[in-house]
């Protein structure tokens, strides 16, 4: 199993939070892709991801990656959306849980 928090929108080519709310969630969602990647796993293996966002204005930038890394409504992880208030300028962070095969 793999457990993670604090996945956040940074940008691997400049290890900086990445501008604007819709670079910080693709971000977010590459660096969750890149890490089950690199323990052997993919976006398949999930099985819940807690969404933090500042503000709940943020789901829908949220649901659009969302719906990208997992597009199959009948097979999607659980996941859990909390309005928190996040630090250092971020405006999305991820945590989940994945089953690795």
């Amino acid at each position: 199993m793999l457990f993670s928090s604090g996945i956040m929108g940074v940008d691997p080519s400049t290890g900086s939070l990445a501008e604007g709310l819709s670079a910080q969630v693709r971000f977010a969602f590459a660096n969750m892709e890149r890490l089950l990647k690199e323990a052997g796993g993919d976006l398949g293996d999930v099985g819940h991801v807690r969404v933090l966002v500042s503000e709940e204005g943020y789901r829908a930038a949220v649901n659009e990656e969302w719906l990208r890394a997992f597009p199959d409504a009948h097979d999607r992880p659980a996941r859990h959306t909390v309005v928190s208030a996040l630090r250092g300028g971020m405006l999305v962070q991820l945590e989940i849980i994945a089953v690795l095969k």
